[in-house]
């Protein structure tokens, strides 16, 4: 059957959103695993900062990565609590420290759109690209690309 551009204007994508620092994230529901509140924490020696530590999840080791670390920002001040998204990736499960989780949005395909040019080149990588919401822009985030921190391990 042959696809129209009215159908492709249709489809929509549904993504689990969640914020770092002011900004609104969002991952595919389908790579998303579970969202937990904060979780105890196993320090990793010798790991690379975005590596905050391995969190059991019913007897699954999971790796925690600090999005705030892994996006450059500013450290989450002392008493500033995070949550867990736990999201599928090629490699197994891997817990994305986040602030806070948002909700599972629904989303026109044809409103998506490239990453803004001023989004810093090291941080791009990892953006498929944005909506424009009502009052503010939700970044969409690669998994595979987001989990995946072999370039900051130490050489």
């Amino acid at each position: 059957m042959a696809t129209t551009k009215a159908s492709v204007d249709n489809e929509s994508a549904q993504l689990a959103t969640f914020t770092v620092g002011k900004f609104l994230f969002g991952i595919d529901v389908l790579n998303v695993q579970e969202v937990l509140r904060f979780q105890r924490m196993t320090k990793v020696p010798l790991a690379p900062p975005v590596i905050v530590g391995l969190i059991n999840l019913r007897g699954q080791i999971v790796p925690a990565i600090d999005m705030r670390c892994r996006l450059f920002f500013e450290a989450r001040g002392a008493g500033e609590s995070s949550m867990n998204m736990v999201v599928r990736s090629e490699d197994g499960a891997v817990s994305l420290l986040v602030d806070e989780i948002g909700d599972v949005l629904e989303l026109k395909s044809n409103a998506f759109e490239n990453t803004p040019a001023n989004v810093a080149a090291n941080v791009r990588e990892m953006i498929r690209g944005v909506y424009k919401l009502k009052d503010r822009l939700l970044f969409v985030l690669d998994t595979e690309k987001t989990v995946d921190i072999g370039w900051a391990m130490p050489v």
